[in-house]
């Protein structure tokens, strides 16, 4: 059986229950092999989706098919991650000139891993941050997203944890 061709658009707001049922199945399934069964609960409490990156025009799914393969985006917000329910949320704007863009919320659909889905949407934020002026970027990496995102030339700058779930600070020169 072939896999369904692949495309891609900017998201919009009633793309959101797919992104979220995305994002579950995501955490659930893709982060077992790098944190205990409770650190995957708790991940829930960290990660999702913040609606404001879909209103700013700054983020993308993937489809395959009549589904969703994958999604992410970029921020020029001061969020480094989470979702609409965390309390860390900053919608300062960042300055393109000193501050680095933000990568956010990159999921891909566990069933279908490794086809180049992941490395699509960094590559498209990636360019469209560099397209606003942003000369540098940073994310918060799951541990399960630290290999990918190495493989793509971003860069250690710090592990930490939030809500007890580990995770990366990463850096990239755009």
């Amino acid at each position: 059986m072939t896999a369904p061709a692949l495309a891609h658009r900017l998201a919009v707001a009633d793309d959101i229950p797919a992104i979220r049922a995305l994002m579950a199945l995501s955490i659930d399934r893709l982060q077992r092999g790098f944190l205990t069964p409770e650190l995957v609960a708790a991940s829930h409490a960290v990660m999702g989706l913040d609606t404001q990156l879909i209103a700013d025009g700054t983020y993308m799914v993937v489809e395959a098919g009549d589904g969703l393969a994958g999604c992410g985006g970029w921020s020029r917000r001061a969020t480094l991650f989470g979702g609409n329910h965390a309390a860390i949320r900053d919608d300062a704007l960042l300055d393109p000139t000193r501050d680095p863009a933000r990568i956010r919320a990159m999921y891909t659909h566990p069933d279908h891993t490794r086809r180049g889905i992941g490395r699509l949407v960094l590559g498209w934020a990636e360019a469209a941050a560099a397209a606003k002026g942003f000369a540098s970027a940073e994310l918060a990496a799951t541990l399960a997203g630290v290999p990918l995102y190495t493989a793509c030339g971003w860069a250690a700058i710090e592990p930490f944890t939030a809500g007890g779930v580990p995770m990366m600070r990463m850096g990239k020169r755009l």
